[in-house]
């Protein structure tokens, strides 16, 4: 059989799939892998534009397409697996958001997999070689130790190229965060690769640049420290060299021991997920981990950057909590304390989370036109009703912060800024490749809100704070 792997997209608005440097969707590349000899298989990957997938997408190419879809593709999931349906190709539906409304995805797909699916994988593929698919199939969480999880990093789309490469050493996060899907989709055990296993696939791929893309990279524990130290003593001593970065919890900045050895084998950055600066937020965002050790946030902060690694700092606004003060405090606070690479997303309530559970009871969702909205479940859009400022006020304060931030010359600025902190050039060198394509993002966005709502007016005391914060070595 010919197998497509599609990777559908939003279109609404910017996103890691509009950053000139183009990420692979390792899921599919793990499917990928998994496709037994006899069969053929193909990634179609619309992070490198749409255009080709419907003139690829043809039964004289194809005799099975996979798409997979997080829930602000699944819109555009449901039109490909239309035009397969018109075409009479057999199309099956995976990932987070068929995991979280399998009925939904059923009305639009031949089959839907339900959760991890490395196992059952296979034997959808035999299903349908001998003409018996399926409606659905539940999958379960994969063993890794067993082998799952090993990536095909020689595959490449048939419609462009990725520029960086993604591995998994683990699966599952203990966090559980209220608006995160990953517990509860992933398990809160974290299940790990065998070191000899990611090694071998570390030394396989083909960029210099890579993505870790492990849910919780360092853990929360003694016991996950350790392990993270083992892999990363092994890949500086049989890794090849290559410059990556991470996501990870707020308490890795205590560890100077593994901040060093991640700066060693290449480590330039992670990804952490701070959320907010009041500890109520973060009670309802059941962040516990970060409420214990809010006060300690510059600390920590300071702690990555004495090992030479930069942070990623990801901030949730529109939580029950949140007024205009907070939101404007939140940007504020994250550039006083250096936060190299500043991530400001909408509060947005995935279907599978608790979030989502309670927001739909209490009848505050704003976004039900089903499944065409789903597009706007982006992290951009508000789709809720908060509950001290209004939806559209907090849309507005979101991008009236996030284009003074991309003014000013702030690439140069965050630049200097972390070579300062860091003193490592290729620190500062990624925080200035990150943030220069997250400026035309945000210049981007601009244009398509550009539909004749009245233009930003930033409160004239509020650009004079955010123009000092924006200075090269602001105090505290």
């Amino acid at each position: 059989m010919r197998i497509a792997l599609v990777n559908p997209v939003a279109r609404r608005s910017e996103g890691y799939h509009t950053l000139p440097t183009r990420f692979p969707h390792l899921g599919l590349q793990v499917l990928a892998r998994l496709v037994p000899p006899a069969h053929a298989v193909e990634i179609i990957d619309e992070t490198l534009g749409l255009r080709a997938t419907a003139d690829l997408l043809t039964p004289r190419r194809y005799d099975l397409v996979g798409i997979t879809a997080y829930t602000c593709s699944a819109t555009r999931a449901y039109e490909l697996a239309a035009l397969c349906r018109q075409r009479g190709i057999p199309a099956v539906m995976g990932g987070p958001h068929a995991w979280a409304v399998p009925d939904e995805a059923a009305r639009h797909f031949d089959s839907v997999a339900v959760g991890e699916c490395d196992d059952v994988w296979p034997g959808i593929i035999a299903d349908a070689a001998a003409g018996r698919l399926r409606a659905r199939y539940e999958g379960r969480l994969a063993d890794l130790a067993a082998g799952y999880g090993a990536a095909d990093q020689t595959i490449k789309p048939v419609n462009g190229a990725y520029g960086v490469s993604c591995i998994q050493t683990s699966r599952g996060c203990p966090v559980g965060c209220d608006f995160c899907s990953v517990t509860r989709f992933s398990g809160r055990r974290i299940r790990r690769r065998p070191i000899d296993d990611i090694v071998a696939e570390w030394n396989s791929m083909r960029t210099r640049f890579v993505f870790v893309v492990d849910d919780n990279f360092f853990g929360v524990g003694s016991e996950h420290a350790a392990w993270s130290k083992r892999l990363l003593r092994e890949l500086i001593r049989r890794g090849r060299k290559r410059i990556w970065f991470s996501q990870t919890s707020i308490n890795m900045g205590a560890d100077a021991e593994g901040l060093n050895l991640a700066f060693r084998a290449g480590c330039r950055a992670m990804l952490v997920g701070l959320e907010s600066f009041d500890p109520e937020t973060l009670t309802a965002y059941r962040k516990g981990l970060n409420r214990n050790v809010v006060e300690q946030y510059p600390e920590l902060v300071d702690g990555f950057h004495r090992q030479k690694i930069a942070v990623i700092g990801c901030f949730v606004l529109g939580a029950d909590n949140d007024t205009e003060e907070a939101v404007a405090d939140t940007f504020l606070q994250a550039v006083q304390m250096g936060i190299d690479i500043i991530q400001i997303t909408n509060l947005t309530p995935l279907p599978g989370t608790r979030l989502y559970e309670r927001l739909c009871a209490e009848g505050r969702l704003l976004a039900t036109n089903y499944p065409e909205d789903w597009e706007r479940y982006s992290f951009t859009e508000t789709v809720h009703r908060p509950a001290r400022l209004s939806a559209a006020r907090l849309d507005e304060m979101m991008r009236e912060f996030m284009e003074v931030g991309a003014a000013h010359r702030w690439v140069l600025k965050r630049t200097l800024r972390t070579l300062w902190k860091t003193r490592s050039m290729t620190t500062a060198a990624f925080v200035h490749h990150v943030n220069r394509g997250l400026a035309g993002l945000v210049k981007r966005q601009a244009k398509r809100n550009a539909d004749g709502r009245r233009p930003i007016e930033v409160a004239p005391h509020r650009e004079r704070k955010m123009r000092r914060a924006c200075g090269l070595f602001p105090g505290r």
